[in-house]
């Protein structure tokens, strides 16, 4: 069926804006970790309880290979938007738990067991989220512009972040510090799950892809299946290796490095995340359609190699800086380096798999890379700040990022070999 472009931006809207309340509610823990830390963890000290806060972060991930395993299959086997609408209900019921669940000095132990289940829900929700929206964006999009469509994914994810800081900058203007910690927090997490409610019938309209509709399901989304492909698999991993590093590193450890190790405010640092994450947003459909006219290497090679020279000098001169001015600079550009590897990453890993095992072959080998690494950021990073040896974070992002610059040399273009045309 040939689709009008209004109706493909229809469907991709709709599959985005489910993308961006899971990610709004992924990001939330982030971002309101500093006011509910002492909540689950009580401790003196702050770095301590951060550490807690970021390890249950971190056991999020570790489920996320097992959910891109689950809803991968199911979405190679009954479709796109069946696994996409199942996905956004698990966020939101995870979301709903934490804003509900007593503290410490309550109900005890129970809390942060009860928080690191819900976690483990949230992580399950994204893990399938992942490899399935990539898998139906790219399937959705038409030829020419698939990478502009399918960069939207990063649009949206960002914009769930966006929303999360812009929440939180509303609440720290008309709450005190003492407000948000005791009861502000949970706010934000009652908000993700009404928005889930929205989304539920948004994708529930959205169309199924033409080429998830035409395939034979007879072994879809089998790890059988899947093994056909190792090649692909291994380049799956090595090219997220560095990116979600980097990109967690950027968007999600920085806030705390320039509160704990910078010392700018906790709400100058909002307002500076929020304004480097707006254009960080912008330039992804802008990279995206690049790519569509130059390919998806010279991207990947932008991010690799940029991300190797400049990432230890980025963060030893952000140490210096004592401006908001400064902070924001230094933060945009590590983001606009990190563009080359978020605005395409999504198209490259579906350009690599045939349809029947799509959603399981972008999601899984990416599931696993993030739970290693991706999930690991802040914990790492936090760790060596307190043993004081903090430098050598910088130099394990820039080690990472050099790993994945020599896959990217090795592995061919996406966009002239993509079996999105088979």
């Amino acid at each position: 069926m040939q689709r009008t472009e209004k109706k493909i931006v229809s469907n991709i809207l709709k599959g985005s804006l489910g993308n961006l309340i899971e990610w709004f509610d992924w990001y939330v823990y982030a971002s309101f970790s500093i006011y509910f830390a002492p909540s689950f963890f009580p401790s003196h000290d702050k770095t301590a309880a951060l550490l807690s806060t970021a390890g249950v972060f971190a056991i999020g991930f570790l489920m996320r290979p097992l959910g891109s395993l689950v809803l991968g299959k199911y979405a190679d086997q009954h479709g796109r938007r069946a696994a996409l609408t199942l996905s956004v209900l698990i966020m939101a019921a995870g979301s709903l738990v934490i804003a509900i669940t007593p503290s410490y000095h309550v109900i005890g132990i129970a809390a942060p067991i009860i928080l690191m289940l819900a976690r483990l829900f949230q992580g399950l929700s994204l893990g399938g989220e992942y490899g399935t929206s990539a898998t139906y964006l790219s399937e959705m999009a038409s030829r020419g512009h698939r990478g502009f469509y399918a960069s939207f994914q990063y649009v949206t994810l960002i914009s769930g972040q966006l929303i999360a800081l812009g929440v939180q900058i509303i609440l720290q203007s008309v709450l005190s510090e003492e407000m948000l910690t005791d009861w502000g927090w949970r706010i934000p997490f009652v908000i993700g799950s009404l928005g889930a409610i929205v989304v539920l019938f948004l994708r529930l309209s959205m169309e199924e892809s033409d080429q998830f509709k035409a395939q034979k399901k007879n072994n879809n989304g089998s790890l059988r299946l899947l093994l056909k492909y190792p090649k692909s698999v291994m380049t799956v991993v090595g090219l997220t290796l560095g990116g979600t590093i980097a990109f967690y590193t950027y968007t999600t450890y920085l806030q705390k490095f320039m509160i704990n190790s910078v010392g700018l405010p906790t709400q100058e640092v909002t307002l500076i995340n929020f304004a480097a994450l707006f254009i960080f947003m912008i330039l992804q459909p802008i990279a995206g359609a690049l790519s569509d006219k130059i390919g998806r290497k010279p991207l990947l090679f932008w991010f690799g190699i940029m991300g190797t020279i400049f990432t230890i000098p980025i963060f030893l001169t952000l140490q210096q800086v004592k401006t908001g001015m400064g902070a924001f600079l230094l933060m945009l550009a590590g983001l606009i380096i990190v563009t080359g590897y978020t605005s395409i990453n999504a198209i490259v890993k579906a350009e690599m798999f045939p349809t029947e095992i799509r959603a399981l072959g972008v999601g899984l080998p990416y599931g696993l890379t993030v739970a290693i690494f991706g999930g690991t950021v802040e914990y790492v990073a936090l760790y060596l700040k307190k043993i004081n040896h903090e430098n050598l974070f910088f130099v394990y992002v820039t080690v990472v990022v050099f790993i994945s610059l020599l896959v990217y040399w090795r592995m061919t273009d996406t966009k002239h070999t993509s079996k999105l045309d088979h």
